[in-house]
């Protein structure tokens, strides 16, 4: 029977040995070389991946930055966690790549900053159709989660966080009323377009009372009106009135002719004195006006912060003039969670 040598038994040369030596210290240098670029790779990865993650626009990016976070939302994050956890349960998420944090950050941009879908979608890297969903299915939502911070407070309410300025003649201040306009783009049915003419804004808009307390909290936000419709009719028909008790005192500008309206619920209306038919007002007449025109300014500021949600400051489509009620009442509830215009 033949004997087969081991492996080890079989002779090689010395020329093949130092070859094969060779080989093998060169394939563990290229070994070495490829574990250290692997290292470097598998660094640089890790790096992309962060930097890809600080491009993307996401909650968890934007919130390091607070300055950032208040100028695209409006709100501190502790502000931005309560409104979450205010939400969580009440609203869902219309697309799973996105957080519950990250719908309420594209509802938010949205309104404080007026953004077009196409530029929120470009931010979020979705498209279009996906951005309007999430604002048909959460601005609704969020209106409802809300409404309840606009609130009509009692009276002992009022008088308690009643500021300095309306202690000496209007410590029965109920009330502050002003209407403002949002401008809509122009509709195509001539009716619709007669109705929201504004002759104020030689625009068509969409006309809204807003009421304050004397504290600077929003109590009161009508349904929006078509721009044509009076200050008397729409405070006659918003049920702005029902709220009104024996003995209230509203504040309003020269164009609320509503004393005998309002007189009929026991109250009493604050307006500044005309000067038509009259050569000059009495020094009374001056002093009243100019502590009118003092603690009425309250009023203009609050619509000025409410309106820093720019949303409010472009010209609404004719297809999304069906959710800007629930989009005002979305802002005006934001409004009331910020610091007071009103010094106590």
């Amino acid at each position: 029977m033949d004997h087969c040598p081991a492996e080890d038994d079989i002779p090689v040369t010395k020329r093949e040995y130092d070859y094969l030596n060779q080989r093998h210290c060169q394939l563990q240098e290229d070994y070495v070389h490829l574990c250290q670029k692997f290292e470097a790779l598998q660094a640089e990865n890790v790096k992309l991946k962060e930097e890809l993650q600080k491009s993307t626009f996401s909650y968890t990016t934007v919130k390091c930055n607070i300055g950032q976070l208040f100028f695209l939302t409006g709100l501190t994050s502790v502000l931005f966690e309560w409104l979450v956890t205010k939400i969580t349960g009440s609203l869902e998420r219309i697309i799973q790549k996105l957080t519950l944090e990250d719908h309420l950050l594209v509802i938010l941009m949205k309104l404080r900053l007026g953004l077009c879908n196409t530029d929120l979608a470009y931010r979020f890297k979705l498209s279009k159709t996906t951005i309007s969903n999430i604002l048909r299915s959460w601005v609704p939502g969020m209106a409802l989660v809300l409404k309840p911070l606009i609130k009509w407070p009692s009276k002992s309410a009022i008088l308690k966080n009643m500021p300095k300025t309306f202690k000496r003649n209007l410590k029965n201040c109920r009330c502050i009323i002003d209407c403002t306009e949002i401008f809509i783009a122009r509709p195509s049915n001539l009716t619709a377009r007669a109705q929201t003419w504004s002759n104020y804004k030689h625009n068509n808009t969409i006309k809204y009372l807003i009421g304050i307390t004397p504290a600077g909290a929003i109590s009161f936000l009508s349904p929006g009106w078509g721009g044509q419709v009076s200050h008397k009719q729409i405070t006659k028909e918003s049920g702005f009135l029902e709220l009104l008790e024996p003995g209230d005192e509203v504040l309003a500008n020269r164009g609320f002719l509503i004393r005998d309206e309002l007189a009929a619920y026991g109250a009493t209306l604050h307006i500044p004195h005309f000067t038509k038919g009259k050569k000059q007002l009495s020094a009374q007449e001056v002093d009243t006006s100019r502590q009118l025109s003092r603690v009425r300014i309250h009023v203009e500021r609050v619509i000025g912060r409410w309106k820093n949600f720019k949303i409010l400051q472009t010209v609404i489509p004719v297809s999304q003039v069906n959710m800007l009620e629930d989009v005002v009442t979305v802002c005006g509830a934001l409004t009331n969670l910020c610091k007071s215009v009103v010094s106590k």
